[in-house]
């Protein structure tokens, strides 16, 4: 009796899912594509009132060229994502210092990237970070 409990228990769990799709082979390819950039439902890139995307000045904190340095981005992929990027309003931060605003978007050579902007004044913002955000890189930034 414990024998066929067992095998109608084996039956059912093997076949309680249905049939077993057939498994296809995956292909990786050295192709490029374009990746559209993501943008908001409105189909502009989100413009926070207090944040200035067109300043006229950046600088680059010691530790965000540090970084840059790290994970292989230069100044044209910064610029790039302050124009073209998306705010995420979710990481904003605001202390004593004042605000930060995380950019994030896709550079020319496809890295998923988050740039950290804090303005330091109605025409000049400060670049405080950049972080990869798909692949962990082996950096010493103090």
């Amino acid at each position: 009796m414990l024998i066929a409990a067992a095998l109608l228990l084996f039956f059912i769990k093997k076949n309680q899912r249905g049939t077993t799709l057939a498994q296809y082979p995956t292909v990786q390819t050295e192709d490029r594509m374009t990746v559209p950039a993501v943008l908001p439902a409105d189909g502009r890139a989100n413009d926070i009132d207090d944040f200035n995307r067109h300043a006229s000045m950046i600088i680059f904190s010691k530790h965000a060229k540090c970084r840059m340095d790290c994970r292989k981005i230069d100044e044209s992929e910064i610029k790039e994502i302050l124009k073209n990027g998306i705010v995420n309003v979710k990481k904003i931060q605001s202390d004593k210092r004042g605000k930060t605003y995380p950019v994030e978007g896709y550079t020319h050579d496809k890295q998923h990237v988050r740039i950290v902007f804090a303005p330091k004044d109605a025409d000049t913002l400060v670049v405080v970070t950049v972080i990869d955000l798909e692949t962990e890189w082996a950096c010493d930034c103090k």
